[in-house]
């Protein structure tokens, strides 16, 4: 039986996973929140607000404002909605869940729950470790429009599924990897996020390249500290799902968490800056309760930027003089 897929989010990871399926040749049923992003992909085979250059063969997917209607009749439901609306999403159907596979493509943590995506399916939603996947990067959406070379990582507690969800997503211009680390790769999409809204802070304040390599090099060692000690397995922290996404998000002009800390970084407000940018910083969102996790262990863990932006976006410590003090503490 072929496998038959639901994407729920109709932002640009929901519209370049799409793009990306029914390259492979599959039909996707598309949830969308708006109807008039509905009625436009319905007529012209675009999405009105986002990546508006991908044109979709109307014979490939089928729109809906109707989370039941998408997922009806689909066996593999793909979740690339941010972490702030998800609840509310699945709310008229979660106890339609369980039997289904469920891939989270979303790279923060449910404010409802504090939990991370797979662990709110699981403990909230009562959906078996075994019929969750996680999809991470080091991967733009932006980027699969145009066809770029793009790699994805598929982490799934067991090697089947993980290759199940790698074979529906691998194309000519996407790579797959898959890996059983599910809570390092969660972990480390969300932290790359907050690291990136560091990287956007430096460069408002005209830190140099020199500057940002030392920050970069000292995030990916902070990140390992935190995901070692959250959930201690062997992986190496070089590869791309960890160190691969955190540089594409820290330095690409496509990273929202990066935009989010330029506008922090020229004193506009947590506030503000969301409603500059118009669209959803899951770095920030995450950043109070990545924040809660690590300062309540009870070994003290070592974590200078997180502590820096937090104290920024959330204490309102000025920005130029929270950065000379990290910049002190970076080696």
């Amino acid at each position: 039986m072929s496998t038959k897929i639901a994407v729920v989010g109709g932002g640009s990871w929901g519209t370049a996973l799409t793009k990306i399926l029914v390259t492979n040749g599959y039909k996707v049923h598309w949830y969308v929140h708006s109807e008039a992003s509905l009625r436009h992909l319905a007529y012209y085979g675009r999405n009105l607000n986002y990546l508006s250059q991908v044109q979709f063969d109307l014979k490939k997917i089928r729109p809906t404002t109707s989370i039941s209607e998408a997922i009806m009749n689909c066996d593999t439901i793909i979740l690339a909605a941010p972490s702030i609306y998800i609840v509310d999403i699945l709310k008229p159907v979660e106890t339609e869940l369980s039997q289904k596979t469920i891939v989270s493509a979303i790279k923060g943590i449910v404010p409802q729950s504090d939990l991370l995506v797979g662990e709110h399916l699981r403990e909230k939603l009562s959906i078996p470790q075994e019929h969750i996947a996680i999809i991470s990067g080091p991967c733009h959406a932006e980027e699969v429009a145009l066809k770029k070379h793009s790699y994805l990582t598929i982490a799934a507690d067991k090697k089947k599924m993980a290759k199940k969800i790698a074979g529906l997503l691998a194309c000519s211009f996407i790579k797959t990897n898959t890996t059983n680390d599910i809570l390092g790769t969660e972990y480390a999409a969300v932290l790359k996020n907050i690291y990136a809204i560091a990287s956007g802070i430096a460069e408002s304040l005209d830190y140099g390249d020199n500057f940002q390599a030392v920050l970069t090099s000292n995030a990916i060692r902070e990140m390992k500290r935190i995901i070692d000690r959250i959930h201690h397995m062997k992986r190496n922290i070089n590869r791309s799902a960890y160190l691969g996404d955190l540089l594409v998000t820290a330095y690409s002009s496509f990273s929202r968490n990066r935009r989010f800390g330029n506008l922090i970084g020229n004193g506009y407000s947590a506030k503000e800056s969301i409603a500059q940018m118009k669209m959803v910083a899951e770095g920030y969102h995450a950043l109070d309760r990545v924040y809660q996790i690590c300062n309540s262990q009870k070994e003290k863990l070592k974590t200078p930027i997180l502590n820096c932006v937090y104290q920024i976006v959330f204490n309102q410590k000025k920005a130029s003089t929270a950065f000379e003090d990290l910049a002190q503490k970076l080696t």
